[in-house]
């Protein structure tokens, strides 16, 4: 059940509101490939709803404040402090917002086709 919340929840982690921040803390190319890798602290406050997306290629994600996800069916589940997970390219992640009073922190780590959006909303 964890690994399925960690796969709705994450990368990403961002939704357009004023509640996500993520701060990008190094981007370089990936040597000997067309892509590039990206990480970053990401917060996420109480009530911020995270939309459901995609990725042009991996995230990994490792949990370093734990926080309450209530899932669309209404049940919350705890996203616990060194939870980690792989979401892979294409397939659509998140759609929950984090319930509770503590704000989610994480470190996100993107292996993303470089030029492409590093989010895209699912369809």
């Amino acid at each position: 059940m964890l690994r399925l919340a960690v796969a709705l929840f994450l990368a990403f982690t961002c939704s357009a509101q004023a509640q996500t921040n993520r701060q990008e803390l190094k981007r370089a190319d990936l040597t000997g490939t067309n892509m590039e890798i990206i990480i970053s602290v990401v917060d996420v406050a109480p009530g911020n709803n995270l939309s459901r997306h995609t990725h042009h290629g991996e995230e990994a994600v490792y949990v370093l404040e734990g926080a309450t996800l209530a899932l669309p069916d209404g049940k919350e589940i705890q996203f616990p402090t060194g939870a980690a997970n792989i979401n892979v390219r294409d397939v659509p992640h998140a759609g929950f917002k984090i319930a509770g009073d503590k704000t989610l922190k994480m470190l996100t780590v993107h292996i993303i086709d470089k030029g492409k959006p590093m989010i895209e909303p699912a369809q």
